[in-house]
């Protein structure tokens, strides 16, 4: 591994464009001396938006031309046939040359997805990418695949899946031999589709750290470093999570302000709600991972503000860093060839 490494930043996608995406690349340019930048997109928003940016910077950066933006309600179709100069496809197109090492984007998934697999590719025994995210849960957090990107799976990919994951969470350090487990609606054997429970066997007889079904309430009990299920299923959970935590802070944003007593209340909670807010702040999560390309593209929320976009330029980075394409290959030609290295 090293440190030197090249990212590719869609300055024009998401919600707030430039005004969040240039700060947000200037802040990890600053914590990474062997990082340079490749800010994508209209030239003039861009450099109005690093009036602020310090001299020392200037040469680890560079400012690409695209004359295009994807809309975040564009059909994906219609971004890969008539926006071949947007800032995403610029941006990817700097991977695929070599000019780049990763790309970071908070525009239109689906277009991003579209798009970064007709120029990339994927990877030799990877079937379909997937998006993969880092979620909370008790006492640390998961790493979740695929949330939309293939809605409907067979056996082999949701193996494939759980191969990529555990590669992930390997090459981020948080274990050498992460837990594996695959969504179900229950944890006994007999239960799950006919594409569950087949790859379920694959997962055991593989050197995966597989164990076993997990059911939507015990992922954020921290029993498993990977939770693979299909896209639709994906998801759904997530957004079901999401929905649930933020009603959680709108109840107690109610019940603290229902009178006067419970205002003071309130106020002497205040070290403890702001602590609960820390840990259950999605913005240190945000950055999704397209896996089973040939290259690394990382995938924003769209209505990230400069924080979260920063934790997406940092997920970029560990994973060029990492060489992430190049070990889930590594992997999958292992077992290819009968190692069963995993």
């Amino acid at each position: 591994m090293t440190d030197r490494c090249r990212l590719t930043i869609d300055a024009m996608g998401g919600d707030h464009g430039p005004t969040v995406t240039v700060p947000a690349a200037l802040a990890v340019l600053d914590r990474h001396p062997a990082l340079e930048l490749i800010l994508v997109g209209e030239s003039a928003a861009i450099e109005s938006a690093l009036r602020t940016c310090p001299d020392e910077n200037r040469d680890r950066l560079r400012v690409q031309t695209a004359t295009q933006v994807v809309d975040m309600d564009e059909a994906p179709s219609q971004a890969l046939r008539f926006k071949k100069d947007s800032s995403m496809r610029v941006a990817i197109d700097l991977v695929k040359n070599g000019d780049a090492d990763a790309c970071i984007s908070a525009g239109n998934t689906g277009a991003l997805m579209a798009t970064a697999r007709y120029v990339l590719k994927t990877l030799p025994g990877i079937d379909r990418p997937a998006i993969c995210t880092t979620i909370p849960c008790r006492d640390g957090h998961f790493r979740m695949l695929d949330l939309g990107a293939n809605i409907d799976c067979t056996a082999e990919h949701l193996f494939q899946f759980a191969v990529m994951g555990a590669v992930l969470v390997e090459a981020s350090g948080d274990s050498d031999r992460p837990r594996v487990g695959l969504l179900n609606l229950g944890e006994e054997e007999i239960k799950g589709n006919d594409q569950v429970k087949q790859a379920a066997q694959m997962a055991q007889n593989s050197d995966l750290n597989y164990i076993g079904y997990v059911e939507g309430d015990r992922m954020f009990r921290n029993v498993a470093d990977v939770v693979v299920c299909d896209g639709f299923t994906g998801n759904v959970a997530l957004k079901s999570s999401e929905g649930v935590a933020a009603m959680i802070s709108d109840y107690l944003r109610e019940e603290f302000r229902r009178s006067p007593f419970t205002r003071l209340a309130g106020l002497v909670a205040l070290p403890v709600l702001r602590s609960l807010r820390r840990r259950m702040d999605h913005r240190r999560y945000n950055g999704a991972s397209l896996l089973g390309l040939r290259g690394v593209v990382v995938k924003s929320h769209g209505s990230a503000d400069q924080t979260a976009f920063e934790q997406a330029i940092e997920t970029g980075v560990l994973e060029a860093r990492e060489r992430i394409p190049d070990r889930i290959d590594e992997r999958l030609s292992a077992l290819l060839h009968g190692e069963n290295r995993l």
